[in-house]
């Protein structure tokens, strides 16, 4: 039996998994990899996450938009080396166990889960906002307050929130190529969304409202990026699909980096324009606010019925990708015998984990039904930034520890840009709320009890050791139970180049 210290600090092998493990389809491609970045990033920040942030910064919530860009561009470009060159599912968890070891694995999956549970949540109950708005302008009716709201807003369930979660969910049942490829159109027509929403909105620019620019000063400025970062985990979301993309070390690096340029230029536009369509003091808890600034500017219906449309279309193509990307984490933690066996059951003729897929269905659609959006959308922002952060510090490690593994992106500047990665993820964290940062303490010790009596006991490494019959004291703290020659990482890149599994 080896020590506490060597279970928490073995690592896995960077190269891919052997045959006999439980596989997925390579079925997606670098076009729908980008669209599953956009879809799960360009919605969440633009659609309804402003009324929440004005109110904390002020104007200034461009800046927030800027600084949670630039940390996510830096985090981008860590996660585009990672995903070069350990391409499996499961993104952050799959990187942390493969440079800082089991234990750490472990939390990270916690912050994983908080991440995409919480945001599957968040971003369905601001998909109910816009269909309750859309019906309004359609048939001059809405749902009742007790059945469009949570309890603490005076509703008792949000059932339009619920209803996106199952319909993604059935959705994601049928197929990962037939989920991105709906997710694919939705982008499109998403990005024409967007696009109009500009071009109406800068018709009506007042310069006065940009005159108290930034009242709550830098730390309002902080703030706010701490409650919008969260709209970045689309980015993330590339990386879950290691195990279903194509020519992943070439691909994932592509996707990452095209998706961060297209979603930070539309979110800095979509910002510019709203605040500039509306006084700041009117942001505060409005609901539908793209379509809603529409309405009062031009005083018809017909921009805020598009834009409430398209919004409804956007915001189901962010809760298909979250979810995705949860049920890819269990999938891969469940594989590796940290989460139980259920999880990594795939099914023969679709080739998804359907069985996973349902568990996260039913847990985020009670989030959803009962969370309002505000807390939701900062416990994600912390759980992404946690994630962002081990990425980071990943590279710096892998690059340390296995230099010669083949890598299908290199950052450039050494470790420049790691280091202020982890800096910048750091520097927000401080500015969330205490409430927010006990929880996720909370959260994350819990998940390290459950690894204590059961991840470790259960872990793939673990059998692995007890099948070859290695004494305790001859397992070192490294990948499996050797750490991999040079010569051996060659092979593995060259049999990849083939096509074949080392």
């Amino acid at each position: 039996m080896p020590t506490i210290a060597q279970q928490l600090l073995r690592r896995k092998p960077t190269t891919p998994p052997g045959g006999d493990e439980a596989a997925l389809k390579r079925s997606i491609g670098l076009f729908s990899l980008t669209m599953i970045g956009v879809g799960g990033t360009l919605g969440t920040g633009i659609f309804f996450i402003l009324s929440q942030a004005v109110p904390i910064a002020g104007p200034a919530v461009i800046w927030s938009f800027v600084i949670g860009g630039a940390v996510a561009g830096l985090t981008a470009l860590c996660y585009a080396e990672m995903a070069g060159a350990v391409p499996v599912s499961g993104s952050t968890y799959s990187y942390a166990y493969a440079t800082l070891g089991e234990g750490t694995a472990m939390a990270v999956g916690a912050c994983l889960l908080l991440e995409y549970g919480v945001s599957t949540a968040a971003v369905a109950v601001g998909w109910s906002q816009y269909i309750n708005q859309l019906l309004q302008n359609l048939f001059g009716w809405q749902l009742p307050v007790q059945l469009s709201q949570a309890p603490e807003q005076g509703g008792i369930v949000n059932v339009p929130a619920v209803v996106v979660i199952v319909l993604c969910a059935l959705l994601l049942v049928r197929g990962a190529r037939e989920s991105t490829l709906v997710n694919s159109v939705m982008v499109v027509v998403k990005i024409g969304v967007v696009v109009f929403f500009c071009a109406v909105a800068f018709t009506g620019w007042n310069a006065d409202h940009f005159h108290d620019f930034a009242p709550a000063g830098f730390a309002g400025i902080v703030g706010g990026a701490g409650i919008i970062f969260f709209s970045f985990v689309g980015l993330d979301a590339v990386s879950t699909a290691g195990d279903e993309a194509k020519n992943p070390k070439r691909n994932l690096p592509l996707a990452i980096m095209f998706a961060l340029g297209i979603i930070i230029t539309l979110y800095v536009l979509t910002c510019l324009a709203a605040l500039g369509a509306q006084a700041p003091e009117k942001f505060a808890d409005q609901d539908a606010g793209l379509s809603a600034i529409l309405q009062n500017m031009i005083g018809s219906a017909w921009p805020g019925t598009i834009v409430a449309a398209g919004a409804v279309i956007s915001i189901f193509s962010v809760t298909l990708v979250v979810l995705y990307g949860q049920t890819r984490i269990l999938f891969a933690m469940s594989r590796d015998g940290m989460m139980p066996p259920v999880f990594a059951k795939v099914d023969r003729r679709t080739m998804t984990p359907i069985p996973n897929t349902l568990i996260v269905m039913a847990v985020t659609g009670v989030l959803a039904a009962v969370i309002p959006i505000d807390f939701l959308a900062e416990m994600t922002s912390i759980g992404t930034l946690v994630a962002f952060l081990v990425v980071s510090l990943g590279v710096i490690i892998l690059r340390v520890r296995e230099p010669e593994l083949e890598r299908g992106f290199r950052l450039p500047l050494g470790w420049t840009i790691p280091i202020l990665s982890i800096a910048g993820c750091i520097a927000i964290i401080t500015q969330l709320r205490p409430v927010t940062i006990l929880v996720f303490l909370v959260w994350t010790a819990a998940f390290l009890v459950f690894y204590w009596f059961y991840g470790r006991r259960h872990s793939a490494l673990e059998r692995a050791q007890t099948e070859a019959g290695v004494a305790a004291g001859d397992v070192p703290y490294t990948t499996n139970l050797t750490q991999p020659s040079t010569a051996a990482i060659r092979r593995a890149a060259a049999s990849r180049r083939k096509g074949t599994r080392p």
